[in-house]
């Protein structure tokens, strides 16, 4: 029993030594973005999907690839646009003829869906048809085409962006359908020095391809592992008192939440909160999560969470601003 243990102890410490390639692996292609970079690994350990907003030219495209390349994923990148239909994406049946006794039959055709790793890019440019049609396989992680009921490759993870200055033409999500998500990613500027480095690295001769250093058997591994990840009861009490204070009318609910906030989040930004500040931990090396890991992480699951009010738009308060004043609000949990 004790050598099973060690045995099993040591094989966990390899898999989370493996995520320290993947940061590696990942950084001889992109040029810093290391909170974006962590957010997504958070999201594929702990299961989830990612929203990613961001202007154009930042390299949320290439993040994607290169994470599919090091992790050795199949990729898939759909460009959504508003005549783009839902069979595009999951995929149809197509009329066969043998033509040596001419029976005719139907085959499903597999979409762009049926792949480890889909980009889906600009994902508010095509309708509300299209967009609940790739949430619901998000969600089910299958696909339910003529009756039949199709499995999706795991692990399955959907990384979609969206644009968050030009609305012109745009389907923006529905509040249900942005729950859907684990993480809004905040994509933003380089600093002046990366910027510098991105100029150089993008503008000479190609570079080395990104090692593989993990496969679609090690994500799944670590998927397991961050459900065992210790969590104490007295941070989860403190997890579960912050999303009941984003809502208001909560006991716990600061000022500030009444007045800027018309909803608030709800029991699944609780599993989500719990979910990624394991997968923090075990990215850290860690086999317990912290206060840290949750505060670290408080912005990205709630913010697509809350729905702010009049007020908050006139005076140019933003979810971010809300958690913020949540957590310096709360009193912090027991050691």
């Amino acid at each position: 029993m004790a050598q099973q243990a060690a045995a099993d102890a040591a094989q966990i410490e390899q898999q989370i030594a493996k995520l320290g390639d993947l940061k590696r692996a990942i950084a001889t292609a992109i040029v810093g973005q290391g909170d974006v970079v962590e957010q997504l690994l958070i999201g594929l350990l702990a299961g989830g999907h990612c929203l990613l907003e961001g202007v154009p030219g930042l390299g949320k495209t290439l993040l994607v690839r290169t994470l599919g390349e090091a992790l050795e994923l199949d990729f898939r990148r759909v460009q959504f646009t508003p005549d783009l239909m839902p069979s595009d994406i999951l995929g149809t049946e197509l009329l066969e003829e043998d033509h040596g006794t001419g029976h005719r039959s139907f085959r499903f055709q597999k979409g762009p869906v049926f792949t480890n790793l889909l980009l889906a890019d600009e994902l508010n440019r095509t309708p509300p048809k299209t967009q609940a049609a790739l949430l619901e396989a998000m969600q089910e992680k299958t696909v339910s085409y003529g009756g039949q009921t199709y499995q999706l490759p795991k692990p399955f993870f959907v990384l979609a962006t969206q644009n968050p200055l030009e609305q012109a033409g745009t389907y923006p999500l529905p509040e249900a359908q942005l729950d859907r998500f684990l993480l809004l990613v905040r994509v933003g500027y380089p600093t002046e020095a990366e910027e510098r480095d991105i100029l150089a690295l993008t503008t000479g001769r190609a570079g080395e391809p990104v090692p593989c250093v993990m496969q679609a058997a090690d994500v799944l591994a670590l998927q397991a592992h961050v459900r065992d990840v210790y969590l104490s009861e007295d941070l989860l009490g403190w997890i579960t008192t912050l999303v009941r204070a984003t809502r208001p009318g909560d006991a716990a609910a600061p000022a500030d939440v009444a007045t800027y906030v018309r909803w608030g989040a709800g029991p699944r930004a609780g599993q989500a909160l719990v979910l990624c500040a394991k997968a923090r931990a075990l990215l850290h090396g860690r086999l317990a999560a912290t206060r840290d890991d949750i505060a670290a992480l408080a912005a990205p699951v709630l913010r697509h969470r809350l729905l702010l009010s009049f007020a908050a738009e006139a005076e140019g308060k933003t979810a971010d601003d809300i958690v913020a004043a949540l957590l310096a609000h709360l009193p912090p949990p027991a050691a």
